[in-house]
């Protein structure tokens, strides 16, 4: 599958707010929306005025890049939310949070959900002792994440555990870091899921 390969900092200016693409830089004065708070392209240039439309497609887009998901993939995800019962914004969210890539990365397993899916594809994760290498695989309530017991050993990851530390775990989620292990022990509610988006947008803006 094609995977946008650019440079991430451009779609946080963009979307003119941190989207957290870069894992370790994004919460140091390294980062560049700070220094270049206008969207590429528009040095000088005042933003406009967005319209309806504009608005709801600036939301899709966010979501889609936080979580590094593209069109044709996104599309799927929203016909799965439609067909549950429920909220259907929330239902969206709450399947975008199961992918494995997101976990690892809410688990501190990884700096980012960039770095967490290449890491998931190159095989250091296993869910219930079976290795996945899969990151849009959408984990379930009850499901173990782990490194896998070779995967431990490597400096990569001793590091990531070193420099995550201090990172909050989701309520919804449960981090054994001895055994480079977590849990999922529900699906998360809207007020659990930090996404800084306004999902109503998006389905109206899908719906049409």
């Amino acid at each position: 599958m094609a995977r946008y390969i650019g440079p991430v900092c451009k779609l946080c200016r963009r979307e003119r707010e941190k989207l957290f693409l870069k894992g370790i830089k994004c919460y140091t004065g390294k980062c560049v929306l700070g220094k270049k708070d206008y969207p590429p392209g528009k040095k000088g240039k005042r933003p406009g005025k967005l319209s309806e439309y504009g608005l709801q497609l600036r939301e899709k887009q966010k979501v889609r890049r936080i979580y590094g998901v593209l069109e044709k993939q996104f599309r799927i995800y929203f016909r799965m939310a439609e067909r549950k019962s429920g909220i259907t914004g929330e239902n969206l969210l709450q399947v975008l949070e199961r992918r494995l890539d997101n976990i690892v990365f809410r688990l501190g397993l990884a700096l980012s959900r960039r770095e967490a899916r290449q890491l998931v594809k190159h095989g250091h994760f296993q869910i219930n002792e079976r290795k996945v290498d899969i990151p849009s695989y959408l984990v379930k309530a009850g499901d173990v994440i782990s490194v896998r017991e070779k995967s431990r050993k490597l400096d990569k990851f001793k590091e990531i555990m070193k420099l995550t530390e201090e990172r909050e775990v989701s309520d919804w989620l449960k981090l054994d870091r001895n055994s480079f292990s977590g849990t999922v022990t529900k699906i998360p509610s809207r007020e659990e899921m930090a996404v800084p988006v306004r999902e109503q947008l998006i389905v109206e803006l899908c719906s049409r």
